[in-house]
């Protein structure tokens, strides 16, 4: 097995005391606060989506002046269940944006911000769906200033392609579903930036970043630090990054008591009569620390204490499906120039807001959170997933330039005993069938 160190604590062997379910019978999760869930939003709007399967979303959404769109009280209630609370908070935390040239590093966030005039006001061409408005602070923690109700949220049902398909002894379970995606537009400098959330009818979310508008005019190198973008071999617009971080605060059905676990495949050298053999497995990060990605590698964030009609911890599991690497700059800066991490795990506290150029008392960024809490066990589980993105510009980035992506996925895991909207005649598929024809092949 491949030997992981962690930036701060010690690994030891995944191990999760387990509650018995409640209900045998049930796929919904046992020891959850099964009340009903609606968000109260102490701070921003309720919204509310059933999607294609019956599974509801519920939630609610403000805009920060620095972060822009935030998510607060996000709860996923399967068809048929009971709510279940994934999350305190989802945001951007950071996007730093360093040139290949080395002449300029922006922190898009702190520095400018997503909210306040940077918010776009949207119209029918942006937004298929409803467009929603919302109280737009303006400057510095919105406290002072207008504060003027612009239509800056799009809220869109939509076709999300094929669920689901078996063929099984003739017989074919199919179906298609939708997906509700939550969208505002920041426009900083140059660059205009899609903050996008799509949540799934199976409990899947995806954070994502989209980037279109222009190349900036006052960022053009030489050929080693840029590409041409002229008539010949003229104007070369400079590569840069585009490095984002997200910061999900974890609840899953808890007030802390949470967890955190890396999976890591190993190749053994062995080979079985079909394939080489590969050995998996969970190990446990107890206390505060960053991780980088690699091949056949992801996260979880699991409640040991509430649990699925199977006796499984309900989890989430971070999936970065492969990204470009990169090391922010201004932590460079203070922390030495191996600091880059893909993923990293704290505990909350509500002064580390931002990756990068916190400005507060508990540290400037992740890697002061994470030495900070070394001695603490992991419990109130905050994580950082780290995104990058590296632009290199084409002659057809002009002008506007067509939306570019990055972003990760969380997957849920072992949230409902199965599927959570199996079709007539597969509800009872739990575990190994006895009666399969593939059996026998």
């Amino acid at each position: 097995m491949r030997t992981t160190i962690f930036a701060a604590g010690v690994l030891a062997l995944a191990a999760c005391t387990s509650t018995a379910p409640d209900d045998a019978d049930s796929g919904a999760p046992a020891g959850a606060d099964t009340a009903s869930r609606r968000p109260e939003c102490d701070s921003g709007e309720p919204l509310t989506e059933t999607l294609s399967n019956d599974a509801t979303w519920s939630l609610c959404w403000s805009v920060d002046p620095q972060q822009g769109l935030v998510l607060t009280d996000i709860n996923y209630t399967p068809p048929g269940a009971e709510p279940i609370h994934i999350a305190h908070s989802m945001a951007v935390a950071q996007l730093e944006v360093p040139y290949d040239s080395g002449e300029r590093n922006t922190e898009d966030i702190t520095d400018a911000g997503f909210g306040g005039t940077a918010m776009q006001t949207l119209t029918e061409t942006e937004c298929t769906g409803e467009l929603v408005a919302a109280a737009i602070p303006n400057i510095g923690d919105g406290t002072h200033g207008s504060t003027p109700t612009r239509e800056v949220l799009c809220s869109e049902v939509a076709d999300g392609g094929l669920a689901y398909r078996l063929n099984e002894g003739g017989e074919v379970f199919t179906d298609r579903r939708t997906d509700w995606t939550l969208t505002t537009i920041s426009k900083v400098g140059w660059y205009e930036y899609l903050t996008v959330y799509t949540f799934g009818p199976d409990g899947s979310i995806r954070p994502s970043l989209g980037a279109t508008g222009d190349l900036s005019p006052a960022d053009y190198t030489d050929p080693e630090h840029g590409s041409a973008v002229g008539p010949g071999q003229s104007d070369h617009a400079a590569s840069h990054s585009h490095n984002v971080v997200w910061s999900i605060h974890w609840a899953l059905d808890g007030e802390g008591g949470l967890a955190v676990e890396q999976y890591d495949a190993d190749p053994t050298g062995e080979t079985g009569p079909e394939a080489p053999i590969l050995e998996g497995a969970l190990t446990e990060i107890p206390r505060p620390a960053i991780a980088q990605w690699t091949d056949r590698r992801w996260w979880r964030v699991l409640n040991p204490s509430v649990r699925n009609a199977d006796d499984h911890p309900i989890s989430y599991q971070i999936d970065l499906e492969g990204t470009d690497s990169f090391t922010f700059a201004r932590d460079q800066e203070h922390h030495g120039p191996d600091t880059g991490y893909d993923v990293a795990f704290t505990n909350h506290d509500p002064c580390e807001v931002y990756a990068t150029g916190n400005r507060g008392q508990c540290g400037a960024g992740v890697l002061d959170y994470v030495e900070d809490g070394a001695d603490e066990p992991l419990d109130d589980v905050v994580s950082w997933v780290a995104v990058g993105f590296h632009h290199v510009p084409r002659d057809e980035d002009q002008s506007p330039m067509e939306m570019h992506w990055q972003g990760f996925g969380l997957t849920p895991r072992d949230l409902t005993a199965t599927r959570p909207d199996a079709p007539q005649g597969r509800e009872g598929i739990n575990g190994q069938p006895e009666d399969s024809p593939y059996l026998n092949n």
